[in-house]
């Protein structure tokens, strides 16, 4: 979270530095309730000692309403097909919500004159 929410800032000051000013929260999604939770919740301090200055970065963004973050539950989560080995089916699912598709695999429906 940490990672993307740098990034984000990046992005933000870049608009900012083109004149595009982007005043509204950016939203970030993740399927992790507890890492949501404990960015946002200064009372999990006592039982997460062992968080970096992460976890700190990330909750200074949320409190001045920089970044908002939002669950998505592990199967809708589209950046998967990206940094996961998935299977087939989850491969489809998603490479179907992001509209891919194999240039390999022609489709002929449609196409064939009788």
């Amino acid at each position: 979270m940490a990672s993307t929410a740098s990034e984000l800032m990046w992005i933000k000051q870049l608009l900012a530095d083109l004149n595009k000013e982007h005043e509204a929260p950016m939203k970030m999604f993740c399927d992790n309730q507890t890492a949501r939770h404990i960015a946002a919740n200064h009372l999990f301090h006592e039982r997460t000692k062992h968080i970096e200055v992460d976890c700190h970065f990330i909750r200074e963004k949320i409190q001045l309403k920089q970044i908002e973050t939002r669950f998505v539950k592990s199967e809708d989560q589209l950046a998967d097909i990206f940094t996961k080995g998935l299977s087939m089916k989850a491969c489809e699912n998603i490479s179907c919500k992001l509209g891919l598709y194999d240039i390999y695999n022609p489709n002929l429906r449609g196409s064939v004159e009788k």
